[in-house]
């Protein structure tokens, strides 16, 4: 007797209704590429869309931390439809932010989302945000020197990717730049800014006394648990849905001023 094993697509059903929600953004973002010309349509569509989309910027993070799927060609694709909404595509968070900034955050002469100037005076939260979109891709590249495998995926994809979006544009350059180049760069944008309150001004060699942390339900919900930053940063590979536990068991070593409570 031949026993069928059953398809298993993803590592965590957990994953299921947040990818299901994005990738929903994504078919709406192509439907209204090939039927909608009204630019202002367009315009508002992209005005509209840049908070509930900033939130992607989370998901695509955990992913790059723990991939989604079982099979690596499902998760490529999956990346590819994240890059679209953040500007961050395959491999770059990977060399970016898990072998860069999580192995030196404490550290802020290596740190690639450092928040201190050379001089060592913390940046202003616009500043910071610049500067860390600015550099995203050549730091990665930079750290990728030191992991040659991960740098290859990252070159690779980036470069499918940004063919990808080239040819929509030429293809219709109003709807190409209004659903896919702006979102990207605004998305990118956001992912900086966005982890500026994680760690800046904190000066520290303690981990459990080097991040913020943002309690929060409604933020927990809509950035699959990013708020829990301490146990996030002592266990990055880590799944998301495991996360509030961790930080119950570690909650005794955070000190009580870097805890919030708000969904902003």
């Amino acid at each position: 007797m031949v026993v069928k094993k059953r398809f298993k697509a993803f590592k965590h059903r957990e994953d299921r209704l947040p990818v299901a929600l994005i990738l929903s953004l994504s078919a709406l973002d192509f439907g209204l590429y090939f039927l909608v010309e009204n630019p202002y349509l367009l315009g508002m569509y992209f005005y509209l869309m840049i908070i509930p989309k900033s939130q992607i910027c989370a998901w695509n993070h955990h992913h790059q931390h723990a991939p989604t799927f079982i099979q690596p060609t499902l998760n490529r694709l999956l990346e590819f439809f994240y890059a679209l909404h953040t500007g961050v595509t395959t491999n770059l968070w990977v060399l970016h932010h898990v072998l860069g900034h999580h192995q030196s955050f404490l550290d802020q002469t290596t740190d690639p989302s450092r928040w201190k100037r050379r001089s060592g005076k913390q940046m202003g939260e616009l500043e910071y945000s610049l500067k860390v979109t600015a550099t995203a891709y050549f730091r990665g590249y930079q750290i990728g020197k030191n992991h040659p495998a991960q740098q290859r995926v990252f070159l690779i994809f980036s470069a499918l990717t940004f063919i990808a979006v080239a040819a929509l544009v030429a293809y219709k350059p109003v709807a190409g730049l209004l659903l896919f180049v702006l979102p990207m760069i605004m998305g990118l944008f956001i992912t900086a800014w966005a982890t500026y309150e994680h760690h800046a001004g904190l000066n520290t060699e303690n981990q459990f006394e080097a991040s913020f942390n943002n309690l929060n339900r409604w933020y927990n919900l809509f950035t699959g648990n990013l708020g829990y930053h301490t146990a996030h940063h002592y266990n990055g590979g880590l799944h998301w849905s495991k996360l509030p536990k961790l930080h119950e068991r570690i909650a005794d070593k955070i000190p009580d001023h870097l805890i919030r409570q708000t969904w902003v």
